[in-house]
């Protein structure tokens, strides 16, 4: 289910039937919305001659013009062809099973007939090797794993009674191998996944066995009685499954078998993850535990520990085990009382509890694993609520099914204890039909249980502070994380010393070494890199530097204009802070003013109304004054509004996403919030960057690449090229009700690439794919009405560049490997049916690039010490790009690392290619990539991931915002939730980069 917002009504001139051309296709030119602002540079070069349909054009989309020229551009020879769907016959040699799984189908009709390959869609192998760039030799966090030739065995497992702790399975099974690997398992030593499958080098003496297993419980260790408390009897049937030898893997990695034999490559990451899963807490592929490292304070009753993440992956240089440091966020194991006065700063717990606060507090808790203490063993309950009556007054049966006694009575005729705070709630276990009441101050939140939901700005920076590493250090980390003897160890890390120290012992491991035959080798792999060279910018020639090589990542707007400067008419300003001078608004906006007069736009220094502040406890109404105000001061005007509202937020944090919801959803204003501890200091610095951002939300373009301004750009500036990134945000963690918000941008200005228009649309909770690319619907009238992003923005793009796209190029963020075939094989569909649904035949070229920002592959300077291998943070430097070694074996993916560190160890972005019919080279795509790194609009330095994702995940985010607060308090939806669609962005707003 997709529920759109982004600007988008149910029923618009847009969404026609394609029998019917849309009226937006015929406008030969127009620009998307605001066009490039007031100032701007022409482009030298003429439009290409539009390229023919491959079928003949229908009246609408194909068949408007192209442009006021009609020169031919030297690519004049890019002819139908280029619009066709050529799929090109990658990998052939897959097997029929992954070729059907991957296949799109064959022709999709959507009005008119669309050319879809028929072929099975794999990710394209590597075309080359990248050559471009200064070459330089670096190490990365992977381990070279080598295995011994043995044949695998999997079996199943069965454990009655069924368990759903991962945890006792493992006791249970390290239990049977204890009791019965000599007598009944041949001596082998299996590995467990925590599940239902047990791997084994070499064949067990059976084929089915079925296990009688006793597993003793104990008490808590600390308390007064560690004696046996009972034994729990449990029946482990074994089965035979399959067997699974070394060969396809050698042949994957060898680059003479296309699939990945991923069960292969599964069973010797459990091996691997064997011996840790038994001794730490897991959290996906990582491990936590208080052995790894000191603990820290977060506050409000958090802490963090430290650990490690691992994982086994099939790389170039053979199979990779990628290990990198990590830290998590827990809850402090302490009293529910104590952590209710830390949660929520409660200083007086003796008061009764509020509706509102007793409704905090059961959100809270709820779900938290308690441990009573007055009782000589531990036992321990789930929260599943709190009473809305205090201990004293929550009543409940005895079981002899007459008595009725309150929870503060019950616990001091049968425990003899007088509970302390009889105001509080007890804690609520069990069902609504059989509850169990706990008084908080006896209970103890267990310990090991991570914390799932949102730090807060605070907790965050701690978090950050104490995991922020520079790469040396980490470098050191990894290698204790590897248990590798140090020659040294920095000052910084003495407080981390013991963090991995001696953990993850492979090299001795009994079973990953002398059962499952493998090795670990004990250095981080020295990985062949290449720094791309930077692009040159260009900004306007009034300026004293037109041009700009940037070095090390960054440069200056000093002396420089912005290429196109946008023009501010109708503006005014909000102050919603009451920590600043009365007069500091008047002067801020002032100098700011004058800043973006200085850079190239043109700002009329008269606000359309005086400069207020307002109370910031009415928000919404200060807003809809000064819009009600703003439209009746050009009342006289027609067609005029409010360019740009400057608002000084709030004190207190918590306001923006209300002011951007109103400003964009209900009111129609373009804004810039100003934090009032910046706006004070009155900094040139924070006035350039405020500047860049107003430039572009109001129609503007800051920079753009001096090659693509001389269309000297291979495939992209060439023939009309259109760039999207998509992004799909997903609830916080412990969220279970809310909407998935997906946003794709696409660029608006080619040849040059730097504008972008955003859309947004709410999805099924944690749905990935993007649902709204393209839809169809019947329409009683129209009859069948085509819509969705995709759709939108080609639109958009003829509108603004008077050109048809005939190449699409698109980085897709947030997709995970185990995604790749589902996502591209409906999103591809998607974009194919959106091109067809314009004009029968309409197919232009695609490549669509996924783009990894949460992995753990580092990077570090071979040698720390020379100065021309890192730049200023000690980080390897801005541009460095690693196609080799520790990449997929046969398919086109690279590493990248586009920016210049700031702070701790860069993370590099991975950029794998799944679908490809423009034939990039390696150097092609990494060129271009790390290029258009430099277009960023919102500062002058080169950022780590491609800006057309970047931009969609702001936009993402930003959507977030207009539906905060809708989802309710009422716990687990239980399946796929209902949601409201998402508020409608104005068409004004939209125009612009109103998400910068």
């Amino acid at each position: 289910m997709s529920r759109r917002g982004g600007g988008r009504r149910s029923e618009t001139r847009r969404d026609q039937d394609s029998s019917t051309p849309s009226p937006s296709f015929q406008r030969g030119g127009g620009g998307g919305g605001r066009g490039r602002g007031g100032r701007g540079v022409s482009t030298p070069a003429p439009s290409p001659t539009p390229v023919r349909a491959p079928t003949s054009a229908a009246p609408g989309y194909l068949s408007a013009t192209a442009g006021p020229s009609a020169k031919p551009t030297p690519q004049a020879a890019y002819t139908a062809a280029a619009a066709s769907s050529s799929s090109s016959s990658v990998g052939d040699q897959l097997s029929q099973e992954t070729a059907k799984k991957l296949t799109l189908g064959g022709t999709i009709t959507t009005g008119g007939l669309v050319p879809v390959s028929s072929k099975a869609i794999v990710p394209p192998r590597r075309p080359d090797y990248g050559k471009i760039g200064k070459k330089c030799v670096i190490r990365a966090n992977h381990f070279v794993v080598e295995v011994s030739d043995r044949d695998l065995f999997h079996y199943d497992v069965a454990i009655t009674p069924e368990i759903t702790s991962k945890k006792v399975n493992r006791d249970v099974i390290s239990q049977l191998v204890r009791s019965y690997r000599e007598s009944h398992l041949g001596n082998r030593m299996p590995a467990y996944d925590g599940r239902k499958s047990l791997y084994t080098a070499g064949a067990l003496p059976f084929e089915a066995k079925e296990f009688v297993v006793k597993l003793a419980e104990r008490g808590d260790p600390a308390s007064s009685s560690s004696s046996v408390k009972k034994e729990r009897q449990f029946k482990v049937a074994i089965k035979y499954a399959s067997k699974v030898d070394m060969y396809h893997l050698k042949e994957f990695l060898s680059g003479r078998q296309a699939d990945a034999p991923q069960e292969t490559i599964q069973i010797l990451d459990i091996v691997l993850r064997a011996s840790p899963s038994e001794k730490y807490i897991t959290v996906g592929r990582s491990f936590f535990s208080p052995d790894l490292g000191p603990k820290g304070d977060l506050g409000d009753g958090i802490e963090y520990w430290r650990g490690y993440y691992q994982s086994l992956r099939p790389a170039q240089m053979g199979l990779s085990f990628n290990i990198d440091v990590s830290a998590r966020s827990f809850y402090e194991p302490i009293l529910v009382t104590e952590f209710v006065a830390k949660f929520f700063n409660f200083r007086d717990l003796s008061r009764p509890l509020s509706d509102q606060e007793r409704v905090k507090v059961k959100k809270a808790l709820r779900g938290i694993k308690v441990q009573i203490t007055y009782s000589d063993y531990t036992k321990s309950y789930k929260v599943t609520g709190i009473s809305n009556l205090p201990v004293n007054k929550t009543m409940f049966t005895l079981d002899d099914k007459k008595t009725k006694v309150s929870v503060y009575q019950y616990f001091r005729e049968r425990y003899n204890i007088g509970l302390k705070y009889t105001s509080l709630p007890p804690l609520q276990a069990g069902t609504d039909a059989k509850p169990i009441y706990l008084p908080m101050e006896l209970c103890q939140i267990a310990g090991g249980q991570r914390y799932t939901k949102k730090l807060n700005e605070r907790q965050v920076t701690a978090l950050l502070r104490a995991t922020c590493q520079r790469p040396s250090a980490r470098e050191n980390n990894i290698k204790q994380a590897n248990n590798l003897s140090l020659t040294s160890l920095f000052p910084s890390l003495r407080i981390l010393i013991f963090v991995m120290v001696r953990q993850n012992d492979y090299s001795r491991n009994v079973l990953v070494r002398d059962e499952f035959g493998i090795q670990v080798k004990e250095e981080l792999t020295l990985v062949d890199a290449r720094v791309l060279p930077p692009p040159m910018l260009k900004y306007h020639d009034t300026g004293r530097e037109a041009r700009v090589d940037p070095r090390f990542g960054q440069w200056n707007m000093i002396d420089k204009k912005m290429v196109n400067g946008g023009r501010i008419d109708f503006w005014t300003c909000l102050n919603f802070s009451t920590r600043v001078h009365r007069e500091l608004p008047f002067e801020f906006c002032w100098q700011l003013m004058d800043m973006c007069n200085n850079k190239g736009m043109e700002f009329n220094p008269e606000p359309i109304i005086p400069i207020r502040s307002a109370d910031s406890r009415q928000i919404e109404k200060a807003l809809h004054d000064v819009h009600k105000q703003c439209t009746a001061e050009l009342a006289n005007q027609k067609g005029k509004q409010l360019q740009l509202l400057i608002i000084i937020l709030p004190d207190v944090t918590g306001s923006y996403g209300k002011i951007k919801r109103v400003c964009e959803t209900e009111l129609g204003i373009v804004s810039q919030c100003c934090q009032p501890q910046q706006a004070k200091k009155l900094s040139k610095q924070y006035m350039e960057n405020v500047a860049l951002k107003i430039n572009v939300k109001a129609g503007g373009r800051n920079t753009v690449l001096n090659d693509a301004f001389h269309r000297r750009i291979p495939l992209l500036t060439d023939v009309p090229t259109i760039v999207f990134g998509a992004d799909v945000t997903h609830p916080q963690a412990g969220e279970d009700a809310g909407p998935s918000i997906a946003a794709v941008v696409a660029s608006m200005d080619w040849p040059e690439v730097t504008k972008y228009r955003g859309l947004v649309s709410a999805q099924a909770h944690r749905e990935e794919i993007i649902e709204d690319l393209y839809k169809k619907y019947q329409d009683p009238k129209k009859g069948l009405v085509h819509g969705g992003m995709i759709r939108e923005l080609l639109i958009a793009f003829k509108r603004s560049t008077g050109q048809k796209p005939f190449r699409i190029i698109f980085y897709r963020d947030g997709v995970s490997e185990g995604q790749f075939s589902q996502v591209l094989l409906h999103e591809m569909q998607a974009i194919r049916q959106a091109c067809g649904s314009l004009e029968e035949g309409y197919c232009p070229r695609v490549t669509f690039v996924v783009v990894q920002k949460r992995h753990h592959t580092r990077f570090f300077p071979a040698d720390h010490n020379r100065r021309d291998q890192t730049d200023k943070s000690g980080n390897i430097l801005p541009g460095t790009v690693v196609d080799t070694t520790i990449c997929h074996p046969t398919e086109f993916d690279f590493y990248l690392n586009s920016h210049a560190g700031i702070q701790g160890t860069s993370r590099p972005t991975h950029y794998h290619v799944l679908f490809d019919e423009n034939k990039f080279s390696s150097d092609g795509l990494q060129t271009l990539t790390n290029n258009l790194c430099y277009t960023y609009a919102r500062c002058t330095r080169s950022v780590s991931i491609v800006p057309p994702a970047y931009y969609a995940h702001l936009a993402a985010f930003r959507a977030r915002y207009y539906i905060e607060g809708e989802t309710s308090d009422a716990g687990s939806s239980g399946g796929t939730a209902e949601f409201r669609p998402l508020p409608v962005i104005k068409e004004n707003v939209k125009d612009v980069m109103f998400y910068c």
